[in-house]
């Protein structure tokens, strides 16, 4: 199997849907990894403002490969230089972070461990009511490696990542719903439907500052308020030379607000 099969991509005017299919539970690891890098470029370069990751198999993913891990014990380190990988795990959640589009994690099935992280690094989930979602790694004797802790942290608070992280368990989608792990929860057989509605929203608004939005959220999180209160005028530069803020003005003092058809640039 050819690294491009792993995911497949399928651009629907503005905006792309990235299909894992690596069998047989699209388990996270270098492979997996660099070909979501190359489609989600792919996606990028061909102007699509908004992305939904999915999976075409059963679960939406099963946590880690295993077998990286059992090299890295042969080897005594945790250790990622020799395995073939565009970009490490923090660098891959960093690259989904700051991407200039928004993200869409569309959850089915199973998503655990690693697999969890995957969608933890993008900027809405929405879940079916029957997924099982959880950091599992503990039954491992391991914990989440790629982020997943803090990432937890930044949405549910110290306790409940604590919880997650070290208890191991499975927990419903709807429950991580109300602890604001994820976004929606909807019905299994409403899921692809509900997921191109939320994708659709986000593809036909103000592409850049929705770019900018993403950046200082992640200024803000990760080096606090001041620092995001510094780089206001730096990110949002760009916004005001865009055409959506001219579209927008425009459309406001025509026919009042949110009937602006934004055109990403």
């Amino acid at each position: 199997m050819s690294e491009d099969a792993l995911v497949t991509r399928e651009d629907r005017a503005n905006l792309s849907v990235l299909t894992m299919v690596y069998r047989p539970y699209n388990l996270l690891g270098p492979r997996l990894i660099n070909a979501l890098v190359q489609q989600i470029e792919a996606a990028q370069n061909a102007g699509s403002r908004a992305i939904v990751i999915r999976s075409g198999l059963r679960h939406f993913s099963a946590g880690a490969d295993l077998d990286i891990f059992d090299k890295r014990v042969a080897a005594g380190s945790g250790d990622q230089a020799n395995e073939e990988r565009r970009l490490n795990g923090v660098e891959f959640l960093r690259f989904m972070e700051l991407l200039p589009v928004p993200l869409i994690a569309s959850v089915h099935g199973v998503c655990l461990g690693g697999g969890l992280e995957l969608a933890l690094a993008c900027d809405y989930i929405i879940a079916s009511t029957s997924a099982k979602i959880g950091s599992v790694e503990a039954t491992l004797g391991l914990h989440p490696l790629l982020g997943g802790i803090q990432r937890q942290a930044q949405r549910i608070g110290a306790a409940r990542a604590k919880e997650m992280s070290m208890l191991g368990r499975r927990y419903d989608a709807p429950t991580l719903e109300k602890w604001g792990l994820i976004n929606l929860t909807v019905p299994e057989e409403s899921l692809d439907e509900a997921t191109m509605s939320v994708a659709q929203e986000f593809a036909q608004g103000p592409t850049l500052a929705h770019a900018a939005t993403k950046q200082l959220v992640h200024i803000a999180v990760n080096e606090g308020v001041a620092a995001a209160d510094e780089a206001m005028a730096r990110v949002q530069a760009p916004i005001w030379t865009s055409e959506d803020l001219k579209i927008g003005l425009a459309s406001f003092r025509k026919s009042g607000p949110g009937l602006a058809k934004f055109v990403g640039r």
